[in-house]
């Protein structure tokens, strides 16, 4: 009896399922085109919000730190009260005063003083021959009272005043904007320490050094900052300085449509995570080795660790913002791995779902109740948590200044704030989301 239609049709059992796979692989073997072209895509805008990221790091450094008087002051003025520079700053003045001294008008003076008082005239002339010690006495005097003056309270108030009058060369120097007295030439940024000069001439008087009154009024420069490199960096700066604060916005935006474009957003936020923390770690670096750059191009006569001391100074908040946006960035990453199907990531949320609800538990035995709460809490418990994290990105953003050491407890309130909306209303557990293939194939071999 030949076949029905029906009996036709059907075949044997497993033609069905071959169709569909035929289908399938008919679908995908047309796709890798275009799943290439969005996969490069993607990738290419998130390399390209990586790179950005670095220079939006370096553009809201150079936004507040050199444009923003105050917090240059405020990174610069501790200076005042560091060895190293107190030790420069001891050595500049000491020569200037030295400058000013005719160490042979004082011994001839003293040689006159010693014949008009009686001293015999062998003992005159001995006194003629020792310029030298006479000379390192005097520097010796001189280098102490100076010393004393630039250890003062009285210098740390001085150096304030220079410093902000330094910001001004500085802010010319890689921005084409301010000026003032303070000197810039070749890549070099001095500040005037002649009101510390006026200070030692004072503190000579005072001890006795009479002479000392003739000094006339000084203006000698002590270097804060000096690279060749400066000048040749201006244009590049400027260009940071104007974007500002608009760059990390256009990073941003760069990684956004990296993510979109993605066929899998969550793996392609994990990776723009690691990107920026990445991109940090290599900004990190590049600052400890453009400081080992810097002092060995210094000359010889500078006080290397008072220019260490200037250079840690100058980037701190450029080092700050680097480990508070990797830290960040690392916060990101493991958000979102840890919502993701992974058995590690299912199995942390199971694990802290239970023992949430387990407090949960001992909270309702102990007569807790949510009442509506709960049921309001559970309705919108997905729209709760967005609520959560934008606020923290709100506030994040408001930040003025964030440290790495925010950043964490950020992630701690956060988190604080996830557990109290699992606590209001317990999910019945999370095992089933574990192998969700798995559950549906098996469900489909019992039907």
């Amino acid at each position: 009896m030949p076949p029905t239609d029906a009996a036709a049709g059907a075949g044997h059992p497993g033609d069905g399922e071959i169709e569909k796979l035929r289908r399938r692989v008919a679908e995908l073997e047309g796709r890798p085109p275009r799943h290439r072209m969005r996969a490069f895509g993607s990738a290419s805008l998130i390399v390209v919000a990586c790179v950005l990221a670095m220079l939006s790091v370096i553009s809201v450094w150079a936004s507040d730190e050199i444009t923003d008087t105050g917090r240059f002051v405020a990174t610069m003025g501790p200076l005042a009260k560091n060895r190293d520079v107190q030790a420069a700053v001891t050595h500049r003045v000491t020569t200037a005063v030295e400058q000013q001294i005719d160490v042979n008008s004082v011994v001839n003076q003293l040689s006159a003083a010693a014949t008009e008082r009686g001293v015999p005239p062998r003992t005159a002339t001995l006194i003629s021959t020792l310029r030298g010690p006479i000379g390192n006495g005097l520097t010796s005097l001189i280098s102490t009272v100076a010393d004393r003056v630039v250890s003062s309270d009285a210098f740390a108030t001085i150096w304030t005043k220079v410093i902000t009058a330094a910001h001004a060369a500085v802010a010319k120097a890689l921005t084409g904007q301010g000026g003032g007295a303070v000197k810039l030439n070749d890549g070099k940024v001095a500040v005037d320490v002649g009101p510390a000069v006026q200070q030692v001439k004072t503190q000579l008087v005072d001890s006795g050094f009479g002479l000392a009154s003739n000094i006339p009024a000084v203006h000698t420069d002590f270097t804060v900052f000096d690279s060749p490199a400066l000048a040749k960096v201006k244009t590049a700066f400027r260009l940071l300085q104007i974007l500002g604060n608009w760059l990390p916005v256009i990073a941003l935006l760069f990684a956004a449509g990296g993510i979109y474009l993605a066929k899998d957003r969550r793996k392609a936020l994990i990776g723009t995570a690691i990107g920026f923390a990445v991109a940090m770690l290599i900004l990190g670096i590049a600052l400890v080795v453009f400081r080992s750059f810097f002092l060995d191009q210094l000359p010889a006569d500078v006080n290397s660790g008072a220019a260490g001391a200037v250079y840690d100074a100058l980037v701190q908040f450029l080092r700050q913002t680097v480990r508070s946006v990797g830290a960040l960035a690392v916060l990101v990453g493991l958000s979102a791995y840890f919502t993701g199907p992974s058995h590690v990531a299912t199995t942390v949320r199971t694990a802290c779902s239970t023992g949430i609800g387990g407090i949960r538990s001992v909270a309702e035995s102990a007569g807790f109740r949510a009442g509506p709460v709960e049921e309001f809490v559970r309705r919108h418990k997905r729209w709760i948590g967005i609520g959560i994290l934008a606020v923290a990105v709100v506030a994040f953003l408001l930040w003025n200044h964030p440290t790495g050491l925010v950043v964490f407890w950020f992630a701690v309130v956060i988190g604080f704030a996830f557990a109290v909306r699992e606590f209001l209303a317990p999910s019945p557990g999370l095992a089933s989301d574990a192998r969700p293939s798995e559950s549906g194939g098996a469900a489909a071999q019992a039907g």
